[in-house]
């Protein structure tokens, strides 16, 4: 059924203030919960947050005191939804329990992403970057075993396999070799506008949170794991920013924001197996879709233009989590070894990439390798989830 949010009349804005006992939403089960509705919400509170800072920074960079205004009125539900969304996590969970969550959204997120990009230069990007969050997972499951005496395998419950990726060591790369070429805002597919943006707030959430949270550990393997793995999520967010046109007015990136909130609480409305969890995603959209009205009209005011111009005509199939192990495996057997050169990708450690290598680690073994010994030496191997066989690499099969 196809699905045209700009003919679409959502919850009148001034009826969309919730109060506390409405915002104080019961947590899910972390024990009994579908892992892909955690997926969901991990996600939504990634696209709310990329929402609210962006409706900051235009609030910051118009001169109008009627745009402030009518901006800090949409924000403010924007930050309950958010708080909503984010709310529903539960407490109970540790947060290296929440991060493997985290990875596992960042692998079948933007598996599921390049799987159905039709820019092969946009795929190949998601392609490079999936490859990094699969060898996240990983090292964070290992870690997880070390310290809370716990398997991965009760958090992705089979869904998404735990085997190396692309090394870390290998993620540390010049800046100016994390910055890729924008798709060109008039001639690309509306659907590649809603990846870039979709998985740019998914990934600059995750940097996020690895910053926030990393130094709340004392175990210093731990604390420098996420030191490290939060420099390469800041490179992630410098990867996929990049893939966005600058060529995009304010009021452009607007309705896109505003477009994509819809496409995604759609999308997750229409599989989500949690009833409480799926009227808030039926919630949340109906007050997106006022929201878009509201950003169309603002386009039509300060940029003269028509949205019809700039958005899809109807919502795209929905995006789905759903398990991609014989996408990924193929990508590990074809792509593991490619770095980055400029906008484009190699397969040579070029002088770039060597001198950052040398710089970074400092002749030393970085956090993720040591992780990896330390957990050979209180288990004696390493852990795994290889649910479809052996590693596709030779190289990097349990020895």
């Amino acid at each position: 059924m196809t699905f045209n949010p700009l003919e679409q009349r959502g919850i009148p804005l001034d009826r969309q203030l919730r109060n506390w006992r409405e915002l104080n939403v019961t947590p899910i089960d972390p024990d009994h919960c579908d892992p892909y509705t955690r997926c969901r919400i991990i996600t939504m509170n990634g696209i709310e947050v990329e929402a609210i800072m962006f409706s900051h920074q235009l609030a910051r960079n118009t001169v109008d005191p009627e745009v402030k205004r009518q901006l800090a009125r949409t924000r403010y539900i924007e930050a309950q939804q958010q708080k909503v969304v984010n709310w529903l996590l539960p407490g109970v969970s540790s947060v290296l329990e929440t991060t493997i969550a985290y990875e596992q959204v960042a692998v079948d997120l933007t598996a599921w992403v390049a799987r159905m990009e039709p820019d092969p230069y946009l795929k190949q990007a998601y392609q490079f970057g999936v490859l990094e969050d699969f060898d996240h997972l990983y090292r964070y499951a290992n870690l997880y075993e070390m310290i809370e005496h716990r398997k991965a395998e009760s958090i992705v419950e089979g869904l998404t396999e735990v085997m190396p990726g692309r090394p870390t060591k290998f993620h540390h790369r010049h800046p100016t070799d994390n910055v890729r070429d924008p798709y060109v805002k008039d001639e690309t597919n509306p659907l590649s506008k809603l990846h870039a943006l979709t998985i740019m707030s998914a990934e600059q959430q995750t940097m996020n949170f690895y910053m926030n949270t990393g130094p709340t550990y004392m175990e210093p393997i731990a604390r420098q794991l996420y030191q490290e793995i939060g420099l390469i999520e800041e490179e992630h967010v410098t990867h996929y920013e990049s893939l966005v046109d600058p060529g995009e007015t304010w009021w452009e990136q607007l309705v896109n924001h505003e477009y994509n909130e819809c496409y995604l609480y759609y999308s997750f409305m229409e599989q989500e197996s949690d009833p409480k969890v799926k009227a808030i995603w039926e919630l949340h959209l109906n007050q997106e879709l006022e929201h878009l009205h509201i950003a169309c009209d603002l386009m039509r005011r300060h940029d003269g233009r028509d949205p019809e111009s700039v958005l899809a005509p109807q919502l795209p199939d929905v995006l789905t989590f759903e398990p991609n192990k014989a996408y990924l495996r193929e990508l590990l057997d074809t792509q593991i070894d490619l770095t980055t050169l400029g906008a484009g990708y190699v397969r040579e450690a070029h002088e770039r990439f060597e001198k950052m290598q040398e710089q970074i680690h400092g002749g030393e073994a970085p956090p993720s390798e040591r992780v990896m010994t330390q957990h050979d030496e209180m288990f004696g191997r390493e852990y795994r989830v290889e649910t479809e066989g052996e590693h596709p690499d030779p190289a990097l099969r349990e020895k």
